[in-house]
């Protein structure tokens, strides 16, 4: 019955193509199917259902995090598109279109696993690299929360011997935005950073790999910004008439709208432009011993309206455009993709706020990333990025602080922001360090699950459902497992103390010496300090000898 559903959609599809100038899909949905995929930000409202009545149009818009355009469910099935498409799931069927590029599906098999694994050796497949591998093996720690934008070095060192003495492992630190003397401008601000080889060289000493914040964008008000105008490097505003304010270039350069302001944009579609950047990051390397880079603000929508490049294309390529220079960097992080998956790039959930329903897309948005094919995932900045939250200390939830550390533990990566010693009590803030320990303890075992993964391409964060079809699971949401034996279960409700743990077919050895045989359900008690985790083992004997 499958085969001939899609042999009468495809020939819909030809015909809704011939008429509508389009390329256009429609799927019946079949009883029981669930579909993931397309936007890691929509991980929380997955999986698609028969029910499900919502559509997204990836064209020029990635929504702030990870697209791709991939969607699979747990029947085997697949949707493949080349470039941007707009999908619709409504009345019991699964519309797919797109202005470009013709739409691939077909059935890869009978499980969630068949699906992803098909598409991504069809469509993206892995290159065999991985990041920087101390982003997998030791914690992260950002200097936003802290610092936001006072970038200083005085207070960048104090934070990192913080960290030291408070007993924090060592490991990635990143220097968040407003370190350089302007946008486009990447050198150290003179006033906030006296000696900043000698900053990263003591950050070094003390065990840490330094990552620098930056963006595509340019402040419109620098001599830099009068140079890439002059040489055609900037975006273009397609208006054509010239006046005497840009006298100095043939081409009027467009100003965009961000979170932080209004500037020019790098025409990164233009491979000068991105020479010229490359040589900006590669002289941090070697002036200053900068080991890597957040690339920031490579969203699509930046690109969807109102600007001209030298290679005409839709606003996703810019988005591909600026994620290839992380190539050139192992140490990289993006919190906006379009495609690329499968290549060695770390991919961040997008800010969230400081609270529990934010904390509560972190599972559902790790999933997601891995069934589009991101593996080398991280969660966001712990208790929530949104900085604001912070400002004022009644504002903050010392529950909600602990509980997204321990979510973010057994994670491929974790990343601090806000200080814990600051921001917590003792008690709670020695939490927040087990966990840290804990994500220590496990950096080997991850490294490996993400080796692993840049050969096979399967995800490092797997739902229930990916690895055990048979048990009805697509819709838990608060249970991960990382790779694949290793079952996470933490909580995610303010004031809980026990919680549901769903346990799959095997034999299961928790964090508290306790062994559970699957498949059953059971509450567990999970006092604040408490981070519930699994094994699964092969031999029950000696599980229980131990």
């Amino acid at each position: 019955m499958k085969k001939l559903l899609f042999t009468l959609a495809a020939l819909g599809a030809v015909a809704a193509q011939a008429k509508d100038k389009e390329y256009k899909v429609e799927i019946p949905l079949e009883k029981g199917e669930a579909w993931w995929g397309g936007l890691s930000v929509d991980g929380h409202k997955m999986p698609y259902v028969e029910e499900t009545d919502y559509t997204r149009d990836l064209l020029g818009n990635n929504y702030g995090n990870q697209a791709q355009p991939l969607l699979v469910s747990n029947t085997g099935r697949y949707v493949w598109c080349e470039e941007p498409m707009k999908y619709e799931y409504k009345k019991g069927k699964l519309v797919v279109s797109s202005q470009f590029s013709e739409i691939k599906w077909g059935d890869a098999g009978d499980t969630l696993k068949d699906a992803y694994e098909y598409s991504s050796k069809n469509f993206f497949p892995s290159d065999g690299k991985l990041p920087d591998e101390l982003l997998f093996t030791e914690p992260q720690y950002n200097t936003w929360i802290e610092l936001m934008y006072d970038q200083n070095e005085e207070d960048i060192l104090e934070y990192a011997q913080k960290l030291i003495d408070q007993g924090y492992p060592p490991g990635v630190l990143m220097i968040d935005d407003n370190w350089q003397e302007n946008y486009g401008v990447w050198e150290f601000s003179a006033k906030r950073f006296k000696d900043p080889k000698g900053m990263i060289d003591k950050l070094h000493k003390m065990g840490f790999k330094v990552m620098m914040w930056v963006c595509p964008f340019v402040t419109a008000d620098s001599a830099t910004y009068r140079h890439l105008a002059k040489e055609d490097l900037l975006l273009r505003d397609p208006g054509k008439t010239q006046n005497i304010l840009w006298a100095n270039t043939s081409n009027k350069p467009a100003i965009v709208r961000w979170w932080n302001g209004a500037s020019a944009c790098l025409d990164l579609s233009n491979p000068k432009a991105m020479d010229w950047f490359k040589d900006q990051l590669d002289h941090l390397v070697e002036e200053y011993g900068v080991d890597g880079f957040k690339f920031d603000a490579g969203d699509a929508r930046f690109y969807k309206k109102g600007v001209v490049s030298k290679n005409h294309t839709h606003a996703n390529d810019h988005t591909i455009y600026f994620s290839e220079l992380g190539l050139h960097y192992p140490l990289n992080e993006y919190r906006a993709s379009w495609k690329l998956a499968g290549r060695p790039l770390a991919q961040r959930l997008r800010d969230k706020k400081h609270n529990w329903g934010d904390m509560g897309q972190l599972i559902p948005g790790i999933i997601a990333q891995g069934l589009m094919g991101y593996a080398f995932t991280c969660p966001d900045m712990i208790g929530g990025g949104e900085y604001q939250s912070f400002l004022k200390a009644d504002s903050i939830d010392e529950e909600l602080v602990v509980r997204s550390a321990q979510c973010s533990a057994l994670m491929p990566m974790m990343q601090f922001s806000a200080a814990p010693w600051r921001v917590l009590s003792p008690e709670n803030a020695k939490i927040c360090k087990d966990m840290a320990t804990l994500h220590s303890k496990f950096g080997q075992d991850i490294l490996d699950m993400a080796k692993k993964s840049a050969k096979t391409g399967e995800p490092i964060v797997k739902s229930l459902e990916y690895l055990f079809p048979e048990g009805e699971y697509e819709n838990i949401q608060d249970q991960f497992i990382l790779g694949d034996k290793i079952m996470v279960a933490p909580v995610l409700t303010q004031g809980a103390r026990s919680r549901e743990v769903v346990f799959p077919k095997g034999t299961w050895k928790g964090d508290d010496g306790s062994t559970v045989v699957g498949p059953k359900t059971i509450t567990i008690n999970v006092p604040l300090e408490r981070l519930p985790w699994y094994e699964k083992v092969q031999n029950a004997k000696s599980v229980a000898s131990k």
